[in-house]
């Protein structure tokens, strides 16, 4: 791509500023660093209500407020419950015998990759990661929410201001474009890409090291020994939290067959709209338009879908249902939806199960979550174990918890890898660790002679014909 001579010194200015404010922050200590993230955190703690309010309206009303709020609140507060045992600054591990030590040391300039859906906590939280190893953030925002992204850059340099520290260790870029991006990510020392897959493949291909996060489209499996009512509300909540904006929301329900009425009446009870065969057709033409996500559709509450798609449901509907049968990629519901839209399938049993939720990501969503819920431990390991994702979520919803929560112990994030299945380099949660490089610092022990070829290659030497008559080498 080619870029403009104002271009180019924009994005230059920025990381010139941004290398100038670390070298003014290298002397400080883990003390030092951690208090400058907490501060941060609290910070965000006490905006969420403003932040919140901002990406709501500039988002254009789209979600719940009141979600957004909740979000905005619990991770920052959980972040800093966090921050007093990381360790990301001098050395972070040491071998007691003294032959090894760890030590912590910047990136350096990290460029962040911001989406439309959670842009307020995303950069709170990313910058709480890198002011934790002394790197300085440079987030690119979505468009459409460039705006609130900005505002809150800005509260977050004010804060830096009044403690002291140099503002541009935190900047954003004002007016972003696919150009200035794609610049920013080629001359950063790294790159941490949260978004859709276009974002991440581009981040992948700027030739700077680079973090991506894969789609999300979670499946949840309801086996025959599970609490239907208990896993019912959990999927109502998760619908209903700023109506399915996150990647982590249900997008697919699997029911066993034995229960699979009486589990339709749970979802029904909890709020859950059952549309007919007509009305799943206007439905998937409305949240689709030429095969991508209708930005005046998603995120937004069930009675508001119905009526884009022409049908009318009732007040007391917390989120619409579809039943299906085909995962094939020809069927748009098997895909992320971003809405409080749920697909529902029959299945046979637990390998049923985990063969739909492999086609079904191998559509959309490879690696990045599923839920089992059930009373056999057995089969929530084989569940576990069968299903190419990165987070598998136990008798519980993965809405509300694959990003961290009070009760379980994913770490706090806003980013989530989802590993080689979903064309990342990574397949755990985006956390602090993943923002220091790391220098190991090692020493000799005491001579040590090898071990025998019989003590590591026994089990072969009963038998040495496989191993024995392979063809000499020539060049010939």
């Amino acid at each position: 791509m080619e870029y403009t001579i104002e271009q180019t010194a924009y994005i230059q200015g920025m990381l010139h500023k941004a290398r100038a404010a670390m070298d003014q922050i290298a002397p400080l200590t883990q003390e030092d660093v951690r208090a400058l993230a907490k501060a941060v955190a609290y910070l965000a703690y006490k905006r969420a209500e403003v932040w919140s309010t901002a990406l709501f309206e500039e988002n254009g009303g789209s979600g719940v407020l009141a979600s957004k709020l909740a979000r905005n609140t619990a991770r920052p507060l959980g972040l800093a419950a966090q921050l007093d045992s990381v360790k990301t600054v001098g050395i972070i591990e040491e071998d007691p015998d003294g032959y090894l030590l760890k030590i912590a040391k910047p990136l350096g300039v990290v460029a962040s990759l911001v989406p439309m859906t959670v842009p307020c906590g995303l950069v709170a939280c990313q910058t709480i990661f890198g002011l934790m190893s002394k790197d300085a953030m440079i987030f690119s925002p979505h468009p459409r929410t460039k705006k609130v992204t900005n505002f809150v850059v800005q509260d977050i340099r004010e804060l830096l201001r009044r403690m002291g520290y140099p503002m541009d260790l935190v900047q954003c870029v004002e007016q972003p474009s696919l150009a200035l991006t794609n610049l920013l990510m080629e001359k950063a020392d790294f790159v941490v890409a949260t978004g859709g897959a276009a974002m991440v493949k581009a981040a992948y291909s700027s030739g700077t090291p680079a973090f991506g996060v894969g789609a999300g489209n979670s499946v949840s499996f309801i086996d025959a020994t599970a609490d239907l009512a208990e896993a019912a509300h959990g999927i109502m909540l998760a619908e209903t939290n700023d109506w399915g904006a996150g990647c982590s929301t249900e997008n697919s329900v699997a029911i066993h067959q034995a229960v699979y009425h009486d589990m339709l009446a749970a979802l029904q009870a909890e709020g859950g709209y059952l549309c007919t065969p007509a009305q799943r057709d206007q439905l998937v033409n409305t949240i689709w338009k030429k095969g991508k996500l209708n930005v005046d559709a998603i995120i937004h509450s069930p009675q508001h879908i119905a009526a884009l798609a022409g049908f009318s449901v009732p007040d007391s509907c917390s989120f619409l249902m579809t039943e299906e049968t085909d995962p094939t990629r020809e069927n748009l519901m098997t895909e992320e939806k971003l809405s409080p839209v749920v697909a529902l399938w029959k299945v046979s049993g637990l390998e049923d199960a985990i063969d739909l939720v492999n086609r079904i990501h191998a559509i959309s969503g490879a690696g990045h979550s599923c839920a089992i819920h059930s009373a056999d431990e057995t089969h929530i390991r084989r569940f576990a174990a069968g299903t190419r994702t990165s987070r598998v979520a136990v008798n519980t919803c993965t809405g509300l918890n694959n990003a961290g929560a009070y009760n379980n112990k994913m770490p706090w994030t806003f980013s989530l890898g989802c590993g080689s299945w979903g064309g990342n380099a990574y397949s755990e949660n985006n956390t602090f660790h993943h923002y220091h490089n790391t220098t190991w610092v090692y020493r000799m022990m005491p001579a040590k002679t090898a071990p025998s070829e019989a003590e590591v290659f026994g089990a072969f030497l009963a038998d040495p014909s496989r191993f024995t008559g392979y063809p000499e080498f020539s060049l010939q």
